[in-house]
Order: C-alpha cells, then structure tokens, then sequence
C-alpha cells in the first residue's frame, strides 16, 4: 500500500518511516511511504490556526491530489514565557521558512534576559491520517480523518549544542532523557540525541505511534 507522506523534507520521511516501522512490525513492509516533494506535488497554504488544522489541511490536500491516503504532521516549539509563541509560527519565526540559524538567533535574542528556571517550553505535533473516499475500483471504501497530539517537554539553553536534528533541537533539552545521559552524567539536547532516542521521547514519535492503530486498520 503506497501513503503519501505530506512533506518536501527528506529528513523527516525517514523519521517518519523510522518510527511507523518500529510499531507497525511486519505490517510496514506491506507499506510504501513515499514524500509529496517526490511526487512533486505543490505545498499547500498553511492557513490553520493550530498545529491540528494545518496537519489536517495538508493530508487532505496530499490525497486529493493522489488518491491515496495520505499522513501529515505539523509541529513547532512553544515557549512559555512567551505566551506560547512560536507555536505555528516557529519554522518561519525569523522570517523566511526553513532558516534554522535564523529562527534559533532571533528566539536566543528574545530570551536572552529570562532566567533559566523560568525557560521552560514543550515541542507540540500533530500528526494526522486521511484516507480518501470511495471510488470506482478504489481499495478504500470508508473515507476516515485521524489526528493525535504529542507533546514533548523541556527547557530552553543559552547556546546551540550538538548537530543532529534540526530546527530548534540544539537549544532544547528534553525532560525525558535516554540512559546514555544518565550514564554521561549530563543531559542531552535533542541534538545530541542518536535518532532512536529522539524518536522514543519526541512530540513527533508519539503523536505518530497514536497514529498507528489508523493505520493499522487500512490493512
């Protein structure tokens, strides 16, 4: 079963697949995940006001065009003691989508007189699933809409560490920590986390492991 995964980010279709596979089991070698930029198939306008509609609106979007069903997330960063900025602003926080080194300056330079107990923030996903509607010969005859919520707590440091990741995680050290922490005796950001210990704690990972009995249920 081909899905389509709503994203022009490479990197993300591979934590996707990473993670479905990890609990879809056998199931995920009937699957073939492939990406809208593959396809290319245009970015829809993000006009929602929650990470909810903007996940919504992108998988309609994606099955509409193909026909076949389609996963979106939509995520970002909330800051507390900024009201909960950037919330679905974050990937263009600093002006122009995508500018990592942007996006992470600007949010340094706004923080930069908070004291570090009161730089608490959270990684907020949503992840949803839509199936298309019947048609003439299709395999899908129940058209379904599914969305679940991750979230993934932590604080905000002063300075970038490690290279892995992307977006925010250099600044953001998560309160759930892997055992090779522990054992270092120090915390991690999510950017010196290995993939499979970012996947097991993140917003993403479990807004997508929610997602994973919808799934389920195509086969």
């Amino acid at each position: 079963m081909r899905i389509i995964v709503a994203t022009h980010n490479e990197g993300k279709l591979k934590e996707i697949r990473r993670i479905l596979a990890e609990d879809l089991g056998e199931t995920a070698q009937q699957v073939e995940l492939v990406s809208a930029g593959s396809l290319n198939l245009p970015d829809p306008v993000e006009d929602g006001v929650t990470f909810q509609e903007n996940a919504l609106l992108k998988a309609r979007d994606v099955a509409a065009r193909t026909g076949c069903p389609a996963i979106a997330d939509d995520s970002g960063l909330i800051v507390d003691v900024m009201g909960n900025a950037p919330g679905i602003l974050s990937a263009r926080w600093a002006g122009e989508h995508g500018n990592d080194k942007a996006n992470n300056a600007l949010l340094l330079a706004q923080m930069a007189d908070i004291p570090d107990e009161k730089r608490t923030a959270r990684f907020r996903c949503a992840a949803a699933l839509v199936v298309p509607g019947a048609a003439e010969g299709a395999p899908y005859p129940i058209a379904s809409e599914t969305v679940e919520l991750g979230e993934m707590p932590g604080v905000l440091l002063r300075e970038a560490h490690g290279t892995n990741g992307f977006g925010y995680d250099p600044l953001f050290i998560p309160d759930d920590q892997p055992a090779r922490a522990v054992e270092a005796g120090r915390r991690f950001t999510s950017a010196e986390m290995t993939p499979e210990e970012k996947n097991a704690i993140s917003h993403r990972g479990k807004a997508l492991k929610a997602l994973v009995p919808a799934v389920s249920a195509l086969f």
